[in-house]
Order: C-alpha cells, then sequence, then structure tokens
C-alpha cells in the first residue's frame, strides 16, 4: 500500500512554509481565473450566442426576455451545478485517499457514487418528487457505505483488498441501476439513464438550491475535521498518544466524504475520475496536505468539471454525450496507472 509521505507543516523552516503559502496563493488566482473563464464560456456559447454583457444581464433578469429564459433556466443551473459537484467530489476524493492512505480510494472506486444512483433511481421508481433526490442519492451512498463496511472490515481485509471489495459493491449497484433503467416505462427511462454515466443535462433551481446547500453544510465538517485528519497522517500510533480517538475520527472523516459524494451524485450522476485524479494533482502541483490544498482541490474539481461539460456540449462531433463520458474516458487509464503502480514491488512490500 503506498503511504502518503506528510511533512509536518507548522514545524517547517518559515522560508517553506512561505514559499508553499505563496505557491497556493498563486495556483488558487489561476484556479479563480480559470473558472471565471470557464463559467462565461457556458453562458454565452451555444446555439443562442451572447454577449458576456447580455449574458450578464440575463442572470439578473434583464434584457430580452428570450435571452433571460436561455440564461437563468437553461444554463446557470447547470453551471453552478457543475461547480457545486466538482468541489464536492474533489474534497470526497482527497478525504478517502487520505484516510484510507491508499491513492486508489475514490467515490466512484469504492462504491459510493453508484450507490448514490441506486438511491436516486429508486426514488424515481416511486415517482416522488425529484426535489427529494439529494435525500435518496444520501441513502444510496449510505447504503454503499455500510455495504463495504460489512464485506469488507468485518473480513479484516487490507486496504488494497476493500478497494476491490468497493469496486465490486460499485459493479452491483451499477447493474441494480441499469435493470431498473431498463424495466422503466419510457417516460421515466429517460430521466433515470442520466444515473448510469453522470450528466448535468436538465438540471433546475430546486435541485441546485437543495444540493448546493447541502455540499456547503458538508464542506464546513470537512474543514472543521481537518485538523483531525492532519493528525491521522502521522499513523494510528502517533495520533492515539496525542489524545485522539482515532476510529472515530476515521468514522466521522469518512461519512462527511460520502454524503459529499452522494450529494455530488444527486446532481450528476455517477460521474468518474473527478475525485480520483484532482487529489494527485493537487498534492503534485501544490504540495503537503493543508487546509488550502483541500480548498484548492475543491477548486480544481469544479474546474475539471465544468471544463468537461464544456466539451461534451461544444466540442464532441456527437451531441447530447453526457459528461460521464468525458471524465471517465480519461479515469480508465489513469486508474490503470494506479493500479499498476500499486502492485509494482516497492508497494507491495510497503503494504
Amino acid at each position: 500500500m503506498t503511504v502518503f509521505a506528510v511533512r509536518d507543516i507548522e514545524a517547517a523552516p518559515g522560508g517553506a512554509r512561505t514559499r508553499q503559502r505563496r505557491r497556493l496563493a498563486l495556483l488558487a488566482c489561476c484556479g479563480v481565473v480559470a473558472l471565471f473563464v470557464l463559467v462565461t464560456l457556458a453562458l454565452t456559447t451555444g446555439q443562442l450566442p451572447l454577449s458576456p454583457s447580455v449574458a450578464l444581464r440575463g442572470l439578473v433578469g434583464l434584457g430580452d426576455p428570450g435571452d433571460v429564459l436561455v440564461v437563468q433556466d437553461f444554463r446557470a443551473p447547470r453551471v453552478i451545478a457543475a461547480v457545486v459537484a466538482g468541489v464536492g467530489l474533489g474534497v470526497a476524493g482527497s478525504l478517502l485517499q487520505r484516510v484510507f492512505r491508499n491513492p486508489l480510494a475514490s467515490p466512484d472506486v469504492m462504491g459510493v457514487t453508484g450507490g448514490a444512483s441506486f438511491g436516486a433511481v429508486v426514488l424515481l421508481a416511486t415517482g416522488a418528487s425529484q426535489t427529494l433526490i439529494p435525500m435518496a442519492a444520501l441513502g444510496g451512498g449510505l447504503l454503499a457505505a455500510l455495504l463495504l463496511g460489512v464485506f469488507g472490515w468485518r473480513s479484516g481485509l487490507t486496504v488494497t483488498r476493500l478497494v476491490l471489495v468497493g469496486l465490486a459493491v460499485q459493479a452491483g449497484l451499477a447493474a441494480a441501476v441499469n435493470l431498473m433503467v431498463v424495466r422503466f416505462p419510457a417516460e421515466l427511462a429517460g430521466s433515470a439513464l442520466q444515473w448510469t454515466t453522470g450528466s448535468l443535462y436538465g438540471r433546475t433551481w430546486a435541485e441546485v438550491g437543495a444540493g448546493g446547500g447541502a455540499v456547503a453544510l458538508a464542506l464546513v465538517a470537512a474543514f472543521a475535521l481537518q485538523r483531525r485528519l492532519a493528525v491521522l497522517d502521522l499513523g494510528d500510533e502517533s495520533a492515539g498518544g496525542l489524545g485522539l480517538n482515532t476510529s472515530a475520527a476515521r468514522l466521522q472523516l469518512l461519512l462527511t466524504a460520502v454524503i459529499l459524494a452522494s450529494l455530488a451524485a444527486a446532481l450528476t450522476g455517477p460521474v468518474a475520475f473527478v475525485a480520483l485524479a484532482v487529489p494527485h494533482l493537487v498534492r503534485f502541483v501544490a504540495g503537503p496536505p493543508t487546509p488550502g490544498t483541500l480548498a484548492l482541490t475543491g477548486l480544481a474539481g469544479a474546474v475539471l468539471l465544468l471544463a468537461s461539460d464544456l466539451v461534451v456540449q461544444h466540442l464532441l462531433p456527437v451531441s447530447g454525450l453526457p459528461v460521464g463520458v468525458v471524465t471517465a474516458t480519461l479515469g480508465a487509464p489513469w486508474l490503470l496507472v494506479l493500479m499498476i503502480r500499486q502492485s509494482s514491488p516497492v508497494n507491495r512490500s510497503s503494504a
């Protein structure tokens, strides 16, 4: 098992701390600029091109009624959903990888997003209001976490095998979702189909408001638990010696990650790759984990998901594809590389 190298930032020389803060500030500025550019492109491009000024006026309800309709009812909810879901997936992936100390740990690999999709599709099957989808997705994600615990931890499996159990849970729940979609009446099949690949199409303000508010609360919990996560990075023995209840802290962090991933999946369906790859990329460019790098991970997740959605809408020759097609295409080789690295003799010897 690959154990992440963790440096104590507070104990580092003042120059090192200052350099990392400057690097984080620069990366954060670049991320904010990139997100601003992507949001502008998302609001202005499409079958009805708009200038940035017209799109901004339409966003606040001014200007031509047709422009207001396009921006407020179609483009803006989709953009906000991408940003919220990207932040949630990025932070959830970072939490899971640090708690498990394994680069393969992510919501889509360990079955959480599959469980969230299962809960959402079950809700659609009952004919209940779609405003309840975030709660149904959260219930499905918690169900997946429960299955992972029953079949994984109870057997005393290693973390690497626990990831394999998660893949099995993900596959089983995805199969259940596909079966329900096939058995759905024609009028419901289209609404449920997005939960097989992940899509931002047709998002509404009600869904974005409910999901975004819940994700914001979960993010507050994630940053409040950041100090405990930093202590866990030292290892269970050292953390216990410092007075931390490692089991309770790990459970709190896992629940927070599951909630974030499930709520993100409620907005997008099971979007792959984002939660898996973004934490690695941020660690590579930003250095050791800190609250600042956790925030940067959420920002990078939003940039990646919104950029992928723009690629789906405007650059692919086939129209109407879900955003999960792009992220899965990127994620498959990334997962393969990680699994090869995990099975290398050096990593096996350190497990």
